[in-house]
């Protein structure tokens, strides 16, 4: 299928402005001492690349004797992958240099998987000619699953904040605790939302700005953690 430049572009922008919306919220969290704009910049067009990979893994790995299998295994790649760019990008970096870095560039990562993502789902409307399907596709991924791959992807921040000034071995069994509540929050909320009835819907949304409530105080609660020496 030929793809319409100025089609593919629309989607583009549909998908990235919300998700740099959400990047620019997040990280009005870490001002005091804000991450290098190059790496955080990386980091996001890593998240981005992650898309294209975690495709062909998807379609290679569906299991259509069970949709419960099938979206445990599709959250377990996009979560290992979303971790896989913050790490090869920021993580592993001399600037990842407290515990709030590793929130902030997992939430980046992961927004630039949302930005590819949700431009995706936009494109397949409007290539049909229905843009009013686009614009609400879009709007319903910005308030739901851009903000579950946000919640999900923190997780694994957050245990790696909780752990940072630890040996490496705790710090090995905070994100291995991590990456398993990613995964797992990130399979019941697909259960739930494919089952298309507006309280369940409703439910389900509500569930994740709740989520994003949580998720805020633990970012004050990872503002003071300190090594132990310093207590």
């Amino acid at each position: 299928m030929i793809i319409d430049p100025k089609t593919l572009f629309y989607a583009l922008i549909g998908g990235i402005i919300p998700a740099v919306l959400w990047l620019w919220f997040w990280l009005h969290e870490d001002k005091k001492r804000p991450e290098p704009r190059g790496l955080i910049t990386s980091t996001f067009f890593a998240g981005m690349l992650a898309v294209p990979i975690a495709i062909p893994l998807q379609k290679l790995t569906h299991q259509p004797q069970s949709i419960f299998l099938t979206f445990l295994i599709w959250a377990a790649l996009e979560e290992l992958l979303k971790f896989g760019a913050a790490y090869f990008s920021a993580l592993r970096k001399r600037e990842d240099d407290e515990p709030i870095d590793p929130l902030i560039y997992m939430m980046t990562a992961a927004l630039g998987f949302v930005a590819i993502e949700n431009a995706i789902f936009i494109l397949n409307p409007l290539l049909k000619g229905n843009l009013i399907e686009g614009v609400i596709t879009g709007n319903l991924r910005f308030i739901g699953a851009s903000l579950l791959h946000t919640i999900s992807s923190a997780a694994i921040g957050i245990s790696l904040a909780l752990a940072f000034y630890k040996r490496a071995a705790v710090k090995l069994i905070y994100l291995s605790f991590g990456i398993l509540t990613a995964i797992a929050l990130h399979t019941l909320f697909n259960l739930f939302i494919i089952k298309e009835t507006d309280s369940i819907t409703l439910a389900t949304f509500g569930f994740v700005w709740m989520a994003i409530v949580i998720l805020i105080l633990f970012f004050e609660k990872i503002k003071k953690v300190y090594p132990v020496n310093k207590i």
